[in-house]
């Protein structure tokens, strides 16, 4: 930094204040950077933390890393906390319950500084049993509402709207794929949307229609689009409950000799690369995953240097993305 200094003709706190990003004159400021790029000069990062007590570690701990969501999720994570001079450690809980309890307290003595955790066996309790003071930021319904800061989107009218999508279609018989047993789950909230959209559109719900899958796998979607099309009044659209379980129906759909749109619609949620590239290309509920990143950034952030104030709710959008596999309408 004295070298940087000497070069641009400034005070070290100078140089600091612009790689800190404190205020400085935009002429100070440009030769400073000038100096920094010539010198080839870089922070050193470790050394920072270590005087502010900090590991520089960031933790992002998630069920399952090669569900293609949360590893989309994760790239946008780890790319902005770099920008912060943090460094993401990925960890893979496979929903056990010991796994995440091992989260939730920190991931052992000052080895990370904050944690994001999308929680699968804990609920609300569990979470505010929690006696280390590891900031801690959750993501998905399984916990919300508090003990913790928590970043999600409103799932209910999500899936309304992509229901909704197929009844404006035409379709009259819509299945749903991924329903699950848990009282406040990403699950339920899906089939409470996927109801109420049904009846606004003066549809029936037929239970046999409602699928449910104990994970959400291209095979398990495979497994519930073989059950669909053996009912004696298989469905003539589908909504799955994220997009793997949509790309799954859909082969068994055409192993099985259906025409996507025309015999049989699909919508999934979570606007994944693959759906976009499948054949047909897959409509599908595409939430802000930049914003669910970069709003648990900020609130983790926040807590890290101190920030006092009740657990923060932050809702993030989405978008219906309508591509192939829904088609257009109808004639009825």
């Amino acid at each position: 930094m004295k070298d940087v200094a000497a070069r641009a003709g400034v005070s070290v706190k100078t140089v600091s204040n612009v790689i800190n990003g404190a205020s400085v004159g935009a002429a100070t400021r440009e030769r400073v950077q000038h100096a920094i790029a010539e010198l080839g000069y870089r922070p050193n990062i470790s050394a920072r933390n270590l005087r502010r007590g900090r590991t520089g570690i960031l933790a992002l701990a998630v069920s399952e890393v090669d569900v293609p969501y949360f590893a989309e999720l994760a790239r946008l994570i780890v790319d902005m906390a770099e920008e912060h001079g943090y460094t993401i450690l990925i960890d893979q809980t496979g929903g056990d319950p010991k796994r995440e309890q091992y989260v939730v307290n920190g991931m052992g003595t000052r080895l990370v500084d904050g944690v994001i955790f999308s929680p699968v066996a804990m609920d609300r309790l569990d979470i505010a049993r929690r006696r280390d003071t590891t900031p801690l930021v959750l993501l998905g319904e399984r916990v919300s509402a508090g003990p913790a800061d928590h970043v999600a989107i409103d799932n209910v009218a999500a899936a309304r709207a992509a229901t909704a999508h197929l009844a404006s279609l035409g379709r009259r018989r819509i299945a749903a794929i991924g329903v699950q047993d848990h009282d406040q789950s990403t699950a339920r909230m899906r089939e409470t949307g996927y109801r109420a959209a049904l009846e606004e559109a003066g549809l029936p719900v037929d239970e046999s229609l409602i699928v449910p899958a104990r994970q959400y796998h291209r095979r398990d979607g495979a497994e519930a689009a073989a059950y669909l099309t053996e009912l004696e009044e298989p469905p003539d659209a589908v909504f799955c409950f994220n997009d793997t379980l949509a790309l799954g129906a859909m082969r068994t759909l055409y192993d099985r000799g259906y025409r996507i749109p025309d015999d049989l619609a699909v919508v999934g949620f979570d606007d994944i690369d693959d759906g976009r590239y499948n054949v047909p290309s897959l409509t599908t509920i595409s939430p802000d995953k930049a914003g669910i990143a970069r709003s648990a950034l900020r609130l983790l952030l926040d807590r890290i240097e101190a920030v006092d104030s009740a657990p923060r709710e932050v809702t993030v959008s989405y978008e219906l993305r309508v591509r192939e596999s829904s088609g257009s309408p109808r004639r009825v």
